[in-house]
Formats: structure tokens, sequence, C-alpha cells
């Protein structure tokens, strides 16, 4: 169960302007290269504040690496991308441990996971042994091998990738590992005149390269502090406990939002609710961050599975329990 009573207790966030302007000026240098999609790039930013990671589910080509570039930028940071195939080993994303013979030791050589921003791209084309090595940094922000464990440098932020469409050699995500993502999302095709300014600017170099960081390591964990203290009222914890009641009790549904679901819901409704210069949450933050918080945690049951109907279905049942209860005065 949520503990609100905790909550309660924790001094009110205070966003002011200069909190506004740092974030926004982190929207704005992505904007520069995701052209027209300001609210992907809004979810991605919650994503961060909330101390989550983010899955986009897109068909290739709309930005999905440009994305998690662009933030790396923002944030001065390192970014590593690991290119998921079938034959992917966990020890090519932890690292491995090599015996060094001249000094008579073994070293840890660290993999692509040690990173600030780490894009998983096409996550479900690996195998599922392969997709757990990420359970544990995602989760814990620290791996083990060889019985030694490593913790990660924050920021530490996963933006994985997939694309829906395929499903010839890949492997689904289980919901042990759906469950690690804070938001999931679509990147969409530009509207043609955001299309065209992306043609155009791709002429000369890669426009993520002149991108500047604006919020450093430590202006970034102060504003992640500041979101968990973000204010949400009783009644609104009601709200969203009776909407994950509902998920549970859905005829359509196998599998409802999980405790850890509900958690990650709470928590990125306070970080939308900071991102809009409040120091406490309205209905809408949680509404608004409802399907993209949610629709991924939840299973269909047979019969909606076998008549093929998956994520856009899951959406469906989302937004009707929205619908019908009544969101408090």
């Amino acid at each position: 169960m949520i503990q609100p009573a905790a909550k309660a207790r924790t001094p009110e966030a205070t966003p002011n302007l200069a909190v506004k302007a740092t974030i926004g000026a982190m929207e704005d240098q992505v904007s520069r290269v995701i052209r027209g999609k300001p609210g992907a790039i809004r979810m991605a930013v919650t994503t961060l504040l909330a101390r989550g990671h983010l899955l986009i589910e897109d068909v290739p080509g709309v930005g999905k690496t440009t994305l998690a570039r662009s933030l790396a930028r923002t944030l001065g940071g390192t970014f590593r991308r690991i290119q998921f195939t079938s034959d992917l080993l966990p020890s090519d994303i932890l690292g491995v441990t090599v015996f060094q013979q001249a000094e008579a030791r073994f070293e840890f050589r660290p993999g692509p996971i040690f990173a600030n921003v780490v894009l998983a791209d096409e996550i479900n084309r690996t195998t599922p042994r392969t997709q757990s090595a990420l359970l544990e940094a995602m989760s814990d922000g620290a791996v083990s091998v060889d019985d030694k464990t490593y913790t990660l440098e924050q920021p530490f932020f996963v933006i994985a990738t997939q694309n829906p469409h395929e499903h010839y050699g890949t492997y689904p995500l289980p919901e042990s590992q759906m469950d690690r993502f804070l938001l999931r999302i679509r990147m969409g095709y530009p509207a043609p005149e955001d299309e065209r300014d992306v043609l155009r600017s791709r002429l000369a170099a890669d426009p993520t390269e002149q991108l500047v960081a604006t919020v450093s390591h430590d202006q970034l964990k102060a504003l992640q502090d500041e979101v968990e203290r973000v204010r949400v009222d009783d009644a609104l914890i009601d709200y969203a406990m009776q909407i994950v009641g509902e998920t549970r009790r859905s005829p359509f549904l196998s599998v409802g939002v999980s405790t850890r679901g509900a958690l990650a819901w709470y928590r990125a409704a306070q970080a939308h609710a900071f991102i809009e210069g409040r120091g406490f949450c309205l209905p809408d933050d949680f509404k608004e961050l409802a399907v993209p918080a949610l629709a991924h945690r939840v299973v269909l049951n047979a019969h909606q599975d076998s008549l093929g109907r998956t994520r856009d279905e899951a959406e469906r049942v989302l937004v009707d329990i929205l619908g019908r209860v009544p969101v408090p005065l």
C-alpha cells in the first residue's frame, strides 16, 4: 500500500522560477533536435525527474535513439547504446572480470551499463536471460558480477526501445521486466513541417553534437529530491487506489496494476506536477499519466488476447476505468 502519512510529514516542494527555467532549458535543448514532439520530451523529462526508466514502443527511425543522446548531452553525462540481439550475453551488458597475468590479479572491466544514460535498443530481440541482467541495475542502481556488487553512477537512466509491429525473432518482455519501466510512450511520426525541418537540419553536422549541458548532476539530484516532496492529498491517493482496484476487478484483465505500479504512477504524478511549477498534485496529474504509467503493467485476459487485442485494448480498458471513477473535488 502507498503510505501517504510519511509524505504528509515531509516539507512540501517549492518550485520557483529558477527551477522552471532549468527544466525549460532541458526541454528546449532536446526540442532543438526532436522537432514537434513536446509531449514525448515532457514524458522523458518526467521519467528522469521521478528517478524512473522509459520504454518507447514505436517503429524504427522516429527519433528514439536521438532522444536518448540528446538527453545525455543536456545532462553532460555519459551515453552508451546497447544493440540487443539474440546472441547478446549478460556479460556484454554488465561487464566481465579478467585475470591480469602480469599483476596476478583479477580486474573488473565495466560493461556499457555503466553510463548515465543507457539506450537499450530493441530490447525484445534478446533472450529473457539477458533481459533480466537489466533488472538489478534498473531497480537498485547496482550490478552484481562474480559475487561482487558495483554501484552505478547517478544519474542512471535507461531508455529502452522495441518495435511493436515485429514479432519474428523477438522475446516479449515478461511482466517483471515491464514493471521496471516508469512510463511507456510512443514517439510517432513528426508533422510534415517538422519533418521538413529535420531534413534541412541534418544537411550539416549531427545537431546533437551542438547541444550543451543545462543541468549538473548535483542540480538534477536536487530536483529529484524536490519531486519527492510534492504533496499528494489523501483524497487523490484514494482516487488512485480506486482506479488501481478497478484494474484488478476488471473482467477484461487477468492481471491488474501491482503495488509497484501504483507507486510508479504516484511518483510520475509528483514529477508532472513539479514540472508544471506546483508543489502539490491535482487530479489531472494522475489522469494524464495513467495510460503511460499503467497500460504496460496490466495483462489482458485470455479471450481478449486471443482476439489479438494487446496494447490498444489495454489502454482502452484504462481509459474506460478513468471515465467511470469520479474525480475528487
